[in-house]
């Protein structure tokens, strides 16, 4: 089921995504990797939701990859006696570790770690930022504060605090059991929420001991400020523009993505763009102009994926959504300007035999009559390494190991291909021919390039380059054993 485009698209399941026909669909209609929001429902209906993904994989012969979503440490008010109140501006408004029921003058914040960081001119934002608050006065178990933007405050209401790094681990219990189980099950990727340093992705991946790429979700200041050291310790990276955008001035996003998306590239490891991408999706069959506008934005910058949230979770048009994205994808990367954008936005990185190896196959298939780079890899990290370039023509990374290719489902351009382990380089360079007449991607009297290292099957060995025919019988008279 070849794609015909580079860019990933992701697709988050919940209720009315939660059926094999549904998943099959959403899939044949474009989504590359499925995302379990671990925020939502029962590990029972994650791990039924991870079964049938599997079933359709198997079903269909191709590898899918799955993503878990830890919820992360989530702040939250208490409840008021009457459910709710109306904050007006200018009123003073007080939050404490006091559990009583609210009222007009207060209501509990039970987290004592708040206000420990706390400082007098901080702001508290609360339900996604629609009431903002500032912090006059506060103690060890209580901030006294002045209602700048007023609304509706209610029961449980998410609460953010964008002017402090807080004293909070980026993984809750919550999440270390759900990590346990997500693990178990066989996801390939763990997003991990509310990093704030890089010694919340060490202590993720320490836990996940290899079984699951640890990517990490941009979403606070903080981690906006640690991004090369976040980045450095990450496999792959989530611009999370919702809490983003609450947490700073909606007018930085853009510049940020932009920022994050290309040292994402440089550093050759995916990242995705999440959040609000086709929101009106939710309740029409129909996207609006910017929102399409939006979509095709971030293809134009390069990113490895795009997102869907509720639109798929939770929305009554989770087909059409996908559906949506993946014609915004074609036509924009039909476009000649994008293939502009991208090389120009090229830069050389890494002074490794690999890196020089994968900028040579870019180069060579650009300039002669390629039809694809066919790169074999153990740890996906030299189809990482030539997804980077950008390259003109497809990407098919051949492994022969299920976990490189569902986790390299979420890498721009990258068609996998399961393969048996090679001991000779023409039977690699065979194999790579085979792959690329099945899969539609050149034939006979094609050439391709094949990438590979010897010796076989050990990681990081890549030092081969080989322009090959498609016709075996070439490759029998004139490959080398």
């Amino acid at each position: 089921m070849k794609r015909s485009r580079n860019v990933k698209i992701v697709a988050t399941l919940g209720p009315a995504s939660d059926t094999y026909e549904t998943i099959r669909a959403l899939f044949e209609a474009g989504a590359d990797v499925f995302r379990l929001n671990m925020s939502h429902g029962t590990q029972a209906e994650i791990a039924e939701k991870h079964a049938i993904i599997r079933q359709v994989e198997q079903d269909l012969g191709r590898s899918i990859g799955i993503l878990a979503d830890l919820q992360g440490p989530k702040l939250r008010v208490g409840v008021f006696a009457k459910g709710e109140e109306e904050l007006v501006p200018g009123a003073a408004f007080r939050m404490d570790l006091d559990g009583a029921e609210g009222d007009l003058s207060r209501v509990c914040l039970p987290h004592p770690e708040i206000f420990a960081a706390l400082e007098p001119g901080a702001h508290l934002l609360v339900n996604d930022g629609k009431i903002r608050l500032k912090v006059v006065r506060c103690g060890a178990d209580f901030a006294d504060c002045e209602v700048v933007i007023g609304g509706t405050i209610s029961n449980r209401k998410g609460v953010n605090v964008p002017d402090v790094e807080l004293p909070l681990a980026a993984l809750s219990e919550k999440d270390r059991a759900d990590l346990e189980f997500a693990c178990g099950l066989g996801v390939d990727w763990l997003a991990l929420s509310f990093v704030q340093r890089a010694k919340d992705v060490f202590e993720a991946k320490g836990l996940a001991d290899g079984r699951a790429a640890v990517l990490s979700k941009i979403e606070k200041p903080s981690a906006v400020e640690r991004f090369s050291e976040i980045l450095d310790a990450s496999d792959g990276i989530m611009v999370a523009r919702g809490d983003l955008g609450v947490e700073l001035p909606v007018a930085a996003v853009p510049p940020i993505q932009k920022r994050l998306v290309r040292k994402c590239r440089a550093a050759a490891k995916p990242v995705i763009v999440a959040t609000q991408m086709l929101e009106s999706m939710i309740d029409s069959p129909m996207p609006t102009r910017a929102e399409v506008s939006d979509v095709a934005t971030a293809i134009y910058e390069g990113t490895d994926a795009i997102m869907l949230s509720a639109e798929s979770a939770a929305g009554s048009y989770p087909v059409e959504a996908v559906q949506t994205m993946d014609r915004v994808a074609v036509e924009v990367e039909a476009d000649p300007t994008y293939a502009q954008i991208i090389a120009a936005s090229r830069s050389a990185k890494g002074d490794t035999v690999a890196d020089a190896i994968v900028a040579a196959a870019r180069e060579i298939a650009e300039k002669t009559e390629i039809k694809a780079i066919c790169c074999f890899t153990q740890s996906g990290t030299t189809a990482l390494l030539t997804a980077r370039e950008r390259p003109g023509v497809p990407i098919i990374a051949l492994t022969p190991l299920p976990r490189t290719a569902r986790r390299l489902a979420l890498s721009w351009g990258c068609h996998c291909v399961l393969t048996s382990e090679q001991g000779r380089f023409k039977g690699a360079v065979v194999s790579a021919a085979r792959a690329a007449r099945a899969g539609g991607f050149a034939s006979e009297t094609d050439q391709i390039v094949v990438t590979a290292g010897v010796p076989f099957n050990v990681p990081g060995t890549t030092n081969i380059l080989r322009v090959a025919p498609c016709d075996e019988r070439l490759i029998y008279s004139t490959d080398p054993e």
